[in-house]
Parts: structure tokens; sequence; C-alpha cells
């Protein structure tokens, strides 16, 4: 805010309104000015810098007409904005306490017709303080909220419950970052750290895992679709004609719409015992989404499952490095055991996420257009090459790190802390062999962007406190 008010010889509330309308981004705001001007800056935001007072002009006079209550009040009881506009005190404070009452009071605008200049955010502390100094502490925390949820470099942290902490970045950027109270999550979505996944591919999965839910099966296996509305509809007798609540008859044993009459020999209008081949192709299909579906759910779910474990995991080794140095061991550094774990945990969340990647990356339908099948095959092949490798050294690292390594004799233990430090060192290398392949193989060669985070070997940002 003092960049911009040492620059434009702007007060703080103009400032701040700027800086709201361009999302608290300074240097949108220099770029606007060089390319627009400083009208058009001003225009754009809703912000009145220089005014004629009409309400000077009739200072002389001891009654002036309120345009919004048609009353004469005296002069001093009148206020101006920015705009020119002047109208009574009590007026004004009306409109402030339903604006912000609204949840409108970042940005309230002059009363007066077709004016939309924002008003100055001391005149209404001021008066809305007289009237209820509760509102008035509420309209100046919204204020300061704006500048985390109005700016599109800060953004709350999505612990539940929340820790409270807002978290700003440098650059405006793909990243995940690490809140201070441990929660690691996408800055693009807020959703939790979900790369190699972009952010429409981690949506698109969430959303398919909860369809996938026993609720749904239940109306998957218990209930056909209308052929009119849509809708699920159960079957409650014995009859195959069945009728929606939107009054289509239908039959139950293929779907398909039908006439009202049902007899011995025919259902009006429909007939579906005669076999279409069809119907071989569209079942297949059904089942092959099912099968790919489970298999890549199941290793999602399992990497996600060892994930939670080997969180648990980290308060074991400390004790196993309690007992180490209560051994008195030649061994005096054991940070190789905690950036094992960490290594551990890194590399399990992106063999995990993988996954989901996989599953709309490499699918029949959503590049298809983009892609050969040839080509297709090809690339998810070699990304499984990737994955496998990967996979195959996590597990090697997980179970050095479960083993009774502090029981060992000292020689033992040299062993085992060489197997941990060089498992972590090529996991790290694998993980960032996917993300290269990932980019430079498959997202770099398609017209779609497809945006992911790109891979950090210390794993997610982690927030620091600012010193003000």
């Amino acid at each position: 805010m003092q960049r911009v008010m040492d620059l434009l010889s702007l007060k703080e509330h103009q400032a701040r309104t700027l800086l709201i309308h361009y999302r608290w981004d300074v240097d949108e705001v220099f770029e606007v000015l060089v390319e627009k001007g400083k009208d058009r800056l001003y225009a754009e935001a809703c912000v009145m810098v220089q005014y004629d007072d009409n309400l000077s002009s009739t200072r002389r006079s001891s009654l002036a007409l309120c345009e919004i209550c048609m009353e004469e009040v005296p002069v001093f009881k009148m206020t101006t904005m920015d705009c020119g506009h002047w109208f009574c005190n009590n007026c004004w404070t009306q409109h402030f306490v339903v604006k912000i009452n609204e949840g409108q009071s970042r940005r309230i605008s002059c009363m007066a017709h077709k004016c939309y200049v924002v008003c100055d955010e001391d005149k209404i502390r001021y008066y809305v303080s007289k009237t209820d100094p509760d509102l008035a502490e509420q309209f100046d925390r919204y204020l300061l909220e704006s500048y985390i949820e109005d700016n599109k470099r800060v953004k709350w942290c999505p612990s539940v419950p929340h820790c409270g902490n807002a978290i700003r970045i440098e650059y405006d950027e793909y990243c995940e970052v690490e809140c201070a109270c441990g929660v690691q999550f996408c800055f693009s979505c807020s959703s939790e750290a979900h790369s190699p996944c972009s952010c429409q591919m981690w949506e698109l999965w969430t959303q398919k895992c909860r369809d996938e839910s026993e609720t749904v099966n239940w109306i998957t296996v218990n209930t056909k679709n209308c052929p009119k509305c849509h809708k699920p509809v159960e079957k409650n007798g014995g009859c195959n004609l069945v009728s929606c609540i939107c009054g289509q008859p239908f039959c139950w044993l293929c779907g398909g719409a039908t006439g009202f009459q049902h007899t011995w020999e025919s259902i009006e209008g429909h007939t579906c015992g005669r076999f279409k081949e069809e119907d071989i192709a569209n079942i297949a299909r059904a089942e092959s989404e099912i099968v790919r579906y489970t298999h890549y759910h199941g290793r999602f779910k399992a990497h996600s499952d060892s994930f939670k474990a080997e969180v648990a995991l980290k308060e074991k080794l400390q004790k196993k490095i309690s007992n180490m140095e209560a051994r008195e061991l030649e061994i005096k550094n054991y940070d190789w055991v905690t950036d094992g774990a960490e290594r551990l945990l890194r590399s399990r969340r992106i063999i995990s996420y993988s996954y989901p990647f996989a599953y709309y990356m490499f699918n029949d339908t959503s590049l298809s257009e983009e892609m050969t099948k040839e080509d297709r095959n090809i690339k998810q092949n070699l990304f499984e090459d990737h994955q496998q490798q990967l996979e195959g050294h996590i597990e090697k690292l997980s179970l050095f790190l479960e083993e009774p390594f502090d029981e060992y004799p000292e020689g033992k233990v040299m062993e085992s802390r060489m197997q941990i430090i060089t498992l972590s060192n090529i996991t790290d290398v694998l993980c960032k062999r996917i993300y290269e392949y990932i980019d430079n193989e498959i997202l770099l060669h398609l017209r779609t962007t497809i945006n992911i985070v790109p891979y950090r070997s210390k794993g997610a940002d982690k927030a620091v406190e600012l010193e003000l």
C-alpha cells in the first residue's frame, strides 16, 4: 500500500481500493498505469482522486437538501465522498451498515445513482462506530482479510480445524506449501498436495472416488435410469414394465422407453428379447472401465495407506535414535535416519498420486485427439517402467527403516546406515526422473496445457513466519 501511495500520491483508502481491484498485485497496478494511463487505472478500479466539492459552494448556507431522504439538514451534518456526491450523515450511516451486514464492506460504493466510486473507509469507520462499534470492528476485519481473500499470492491454510494461518508466496506459480501447522497443500487449488497430478485431474479423481462409494454402487445395482428424465428408478414389483414419477413407462430388462400397454405377448412399442451384437461391445467397454479404475484406485489406495502408516513410523525412528545414542556408538550423527524417513514419505506421496495422473493421461478419451493409440501405449509403458523402478526402491527403503537396526552390532548399524543413505539418494533421483519424463516426453508435446507442480527434492516449500 505504501508503494502505491508514494508512487501515485494517493490516500490510504484509495490505494487499498486499487489493490483490492487488482488482487493486491502491485506489479499489475504499475503495468496498467504504464499501458493505459492514470485515468483508466483509476476508472477501472472505481477510484476518484479529484472532484469538485459541491458542498464547499454551499458552506454559506445553513441548510442543504439531502437527495436520499429529501430532507433539508444543516450543512455540517452532511458528508462528501471522493466523487463529489454529498448526502446527510444519517443516510450515509444507514447505507454503510446495510452494506457491511450484506458482506460488501470491502468495496462500498457511493449512494448516488450509477456512481460506483468506492467510499472513504475512514468515513465509513467513523459513522458506523458511532452507531455500532462491533460492526465497525467487523468492517476493519473485512478490510484486513481482503489482503488474504482477494490476493492471488496469499491463501488461508485449509487445515481442519483451522489453524488460523495464511500463506503468502513470493511468485505467482504452481507450488505446494507446508503450513507451520504441518498441513501440506497445493497453493493453486487449496487441496491436499497432489503432484504429479494436475489440479483438474485431482478434482476429477476425488469426484470419481466419491461416486464409486457403496451408496452409488447400491443405486447402480438396484435401480435403472429413466430414459426420459434420467432419474434412478427402483422396481417395486414383479412386472418388468415400470413407470417413472415423471410418467414415462420403460422396460426394466433393457431400460428402453415403451408405451403404457403390457400384455402376455409384448410390451407396447418395444421388444428387447432379441440379442444384439453391440450389447457385447457395450458390456465389454463397461467391464473394461471398471477393471481399469479398480487397478489404478487399488494401487493409489495401497500407497496412500502405506503413507499413513509410515507417518507413524517417524515416531518409532526417534526412539531408535535415542536407543543408539544411549549405546554411545562411534556414530554421532543420526540425520541419515530422519532424512531417510522424510525421503520415504515424499517418495510414497509421489508414487501414490502418480496413479491418478496415469489414469487420466493414458485413457481413451481425454487426450485421444492429441496422441495416437500407438504413441499413447509407448508413453504409458515407459511411464510404468519409471513407476515400477521407484516403487521397488521405496519398498526397500521402507523395509530397511522398519528393521530393528538400533539393536544391531555397531558394524551392522554402519551397513544399515549406508543402505538407507543409498536408497534415499536413489529414490530422490527416480522421483526426479518421473517428473522429467512427464514434462519432457508427455506434456511438452500436447496442445492442451496441463500444469503440474515442479519437483522439489526437499518436498513442499515450508512456510516461515513473517517478521514485520
